[in-house]
């Protein structure tokens, strides 16, 4: 019955198979843990340093330190805008209340010192006016006759035909009618000062560059109607921290830069620097900078014509003074 026994030496060559796929699969498992466990060994040595490295110092950096004197190359930061010098920009305001009847001047116009700029309605302080300078014209003609009298009464004292009482009276009549002419004169001076505050005069010579009113506006005395600024004197008033207060000189260099002007740079100098320093005044340009700083504020005059505009915003490198450092 052969071909109904099992057949043994095929049964034992397959289980032969398997023990040996099972074999090769361990030794592959063991080989990999063996070389995941060599490379972390190698990363660890790699991390680890000898105690003479562990206590080798970083390289001192000086300009981290806030106490570091400058060196000369540096350079202290601040902002700044372009404005006008003392009495080179003035705010022309109305100086009697009314109805304006005209505007003589447009934004931007140059106009002279003197110049009329507006003129308030004053038909009836003219008329006025008129009154009161007759008023002085007849006080002349009371002076005129009261010296006529006198000079009578005078001749009639000294024939001995009047008292002297009678020319007394009449040197006191001439007085008054003087007194009379003095008051008329007066009324006249004033009436002519409210009228000269009637128009708007330009106090110096520039430009326009701000016009408040129109014409049959009414104001109020004191109200703002007009700027002029002399646009050839013009400066900058920079603000520095005030922790750079001791790097910042009289006559420093100075680099002037502008936003919409890349690439361009100007020269100025440092002409006034404080002796004290005061709350921030302009607005940082930098959102995330702090605006309840306190600033130095220095003036920088510009060493050469700029295309900047009155009221401009810039940024300014100010060129401290070379400090040795002791080593």
């Amino acid at each position: 019955m052969d071909g109904s026994r099992p057949d043994d030496g095929g049964e034992t060559e397959t289980v032969g198979q398997g023990k040996g796929t099972i074999m090769g699969k361990r030794i592959g498992w063991a080989i990999g843990v063996a070389g995941l466990g060599l490379w972390g060994l190698a990363g660890l040595s790699g991390r680890m340093t000898s105690p003479a490295t562990a206590a080798t110092p970083a390289p001192f950096d000086a300009s981290s330190n806030p106490h570091t004197p400058r060196l000369a190359d540096s350079r202290v930061g601040a902002e700044g805008r372009v404005v006008a010098y003392p009495g080179a920009e003035v705010k022309v305001g109305a100086e009697r209340a009314g109805r304006l009847v005209r505007v003589a001047v447009q934004e931007g116009q140059v106009v002279r010192k003197g110049d009329l700029l507006a003129e308030f309605e004053s038909e009836e302080l003219c008329a006025t006016l008129a009154e009161a300078r007759a008023r002085v014209v007849e006080t002349d003609a009371e002076i005129h006759l009261a010296e006529l009298n006198r000079d009578r009464r005078q001749k009639l004292v000294e024939e001995r035909i009047l008292a002297q009482n009678d020319f007394d009276q009449a040197t006191r009549d001439l007085d008054v009618a003087r007194a009379h002419k003095v008051t008329a004169q007066a009324t006249v001076d004033r009436y002519e000062a409210q009228l000269r505050k009637s128009r708007i005069i330009a106090p110096i010579g520039g430009h326009v560059t701000a016009r408040a009113v129109d014409a049959g506006q009414t104001l109020e005395s004191g109200d703002h109607a007009f700027t002029i600024a002399d646009l050839d004197r013009l400066r900058i008033e920079g603000e520095a921290h005030e922790a750079d207060s001791g790097a910042i000189v009289l006559g420093a260099p100075v680099t002037i830069t502008a936003d919409g002007f890349l690439g361009q740079a100007w020269k100025g100098r440092v002409e006034e620097v404080p002796d004290s320093v005061t709350i921030r005044r302009l607005k940082p340009q930098d959102p995330s900078r702090p605006t309840d700083t306190r600033v130095l504020a220095v003036k920088v005059a510009f060493a050469e014509k700029t295309p900047l505009k009155l009221g401009t915003t810039v940024e300014l490198r100010i060129a401290p003074p070379a400090v040795n450092v002791s080593r």
